[in-house]
């Protein structure tokens, strides 16, 4: 049980980490317009707010939101509560946020896949979908009517959820765009200290879905939530302000995550419908995907030198 509750959060840490060096190169090259004073108030309070105060929060938004039933404070206590109330009420959700947080995975890698710039990682794979990039919106339309169908069959509430999924990425792929443009004006000068500090925690925040929701597909317990999660983000915070640069130099780890993120999304799907996947199948596939990619990375970089 210790075992396998510390493969799930050292999985979790990673997973955090990796799926946020694309929010940690963000914050790394607007932190270098930004005076001393900023830059140590983003790490204090700026670091209080990303990883303790959004991470901490959205799981249990999240797990309101599909229980919304439930009072305040049951669900703050749904982490160590006993009550068969509260107990029953988020077994009988956990398709329903399962169905949603897999469908937003399954897009977030698609819309990578198709339309996104990248280092080819698999070169031949991801050159063929990049050339079919008029194809991504024809693709998920099918493949969210094909889930949504099924879900239907299995539970009205689980076809929401799909629809839900759908939604939440359209949304933050909306804030992900405009930050884009933002950042570029950010870094053209001109804007106060304060307006580059609120962009970022608002650009983290954006971030900080994608791995909240993958979170689930690790595990349903909010505490190895809260601790994986923190970890990877501490981490990442601090790799912002130390060595970012280095960590570019590692061209394949997005590709990493997003793989990542595509096995994450079906294991939930599978998940949703009732399939058994045992829980150290997510951080175990986790391991391999990235640590993969970090090797094809390191190799490369070798290669250069």
């Amino acid at each position: 049980m210790i075992f396998s509750a510390l493969i799930t959060i050292i999985g979790l840490s990673l997973f955090e980490a990796v799926s946020s060096v694309d929010n940690a190169i963000i914050n790394a090259e607007v932190l270098t317009k930004v005076s001393e004073r900023g830059k140590k108030w983003f790490l204090t309070w700026g670091m209080f707010i990303a990883v303790f105060l959004v991470r901490g929060i959205l799981p249990f938004i999240i797990i309101w939101s599909f229980n919304v039933q439930l009072n305040v404070g049951q669900v703050l206590s749904a982490a160590w509560s006993s009550d068969p109330l509260v107990l029953e009420s988020i077994n009988k959700s956990a398709p329903i946020l399962l169905v949603a947080g897999g469908v937003f995975l399954i897009f977030l890698f698609l819309h990578w896949l198709f339309l996104e710039d990248k280092k080819l990682g698999l070169p031949r794979t991801e050159k063929f979908f990049m050339n079919q990039g008029i194809w991504f919106y024809a693709v998920v339309s099918i493949l969210l009517t094909v889930i949504s169908w099924f879900a239907l069959e299995k539970n009205i509430l689980m076809g929401f959820g799909a629809i839900v999924g759908s939604s939440l990425f359209f949304i933050t792929h909306g804030f992900k765009q405009n930050a884009e443009a933002q950042e570029k004006k950010l870094l053209d000068g001109g804007h106060s200290d304060l307006s580059k500090l609120f962009f970022l925690e608002i650009i983290d925040t954006t971030f900080s879905i994608d791995g909240v929701l993958g979170a689930f597909a690790f595990t349903l317990s909010v505490p190895l939530i809260l601790l994986g999660n923190g970890f990877g983000a501490l981490l990442i915070r601090k790799l912002t302000i130390q060595n970012i640069e280095h960590i570019k130099k590692y061209i394949y780890l997005k590709n990493g995550a997003m793989y990542s993120i595509l096995v994450l999304g079906i294991i939930m799907i599978l998940h949703s419908f009732g399939a058994y996947i045992p829980e150290y199948i997510s951080p175990l596939a986790t391991f391999l995907i990235i640590g993969f990619f970090f090797f094809k990375s390191k190799i490369a970089l070798n290669n250069r030198v």
